[in-house]
């Protein structure tokens, strides 16, 4: 009995080497894309400009700038911004092609602020004013 068990297995092994289906690779051709059907029209050389603003809305407490300057190769700039303490920083910048030269300051003094509360006291009385009913 145990000589059959054995037999079989080895027999299932051997069937198993044996049969091993033949599959071959699937053969794809390369995609044919033509050549774009335009030019390239959008290197153009470098443009001088110039431009900057300002805004000072004293409602909404904004106060920034920013101005730029570019000649074609060297382009330069500045931006500032009113700090919540007052102070003013201002953030100047210089690319010459060879990367960015950026330096930071800040202007002015921290001025002090007096918290003043934006409500009133509150229009119905104080629970004390209801006593509690037993």
């Amino acid at each position: 009995m145990k000589f059959l068990v054995i037999f079989a297995l080895v027999a299932v092994a051997v069937a198993e080497d044996a049969y091993k289906p033949a599959y071959s690779a699937p053969a794809y051709s390369a995609p044919a894309y033509s050549a774009p059907g335009y030019s390239k029209s959008y290197d153009y050389p470098a443009q001088p400009y110039n431009f900057a603003y300002d805004v000072k809305d004293e409602p909404s407490y904004n106060n920034f700038g920013h101005q730029e300057t570019a000649d074609g190769k060297v382009t330069s700039g500045s931006y500032k911004v009113v700090l919540p303490d007052g102070r003013t920083q201002v953030f100047t910048y210089k690319d010459e092609g060879y990367g960015l030269v950026a330096s930071v300051k800040t202007e002015g003094a921290i001025k002090s602020y007096d918290y003043k509360p934006a409500y009133n006291a509150p229009a119905y009385p104080s629970p004390a004013a209801y006593p509690a009913k037993y």
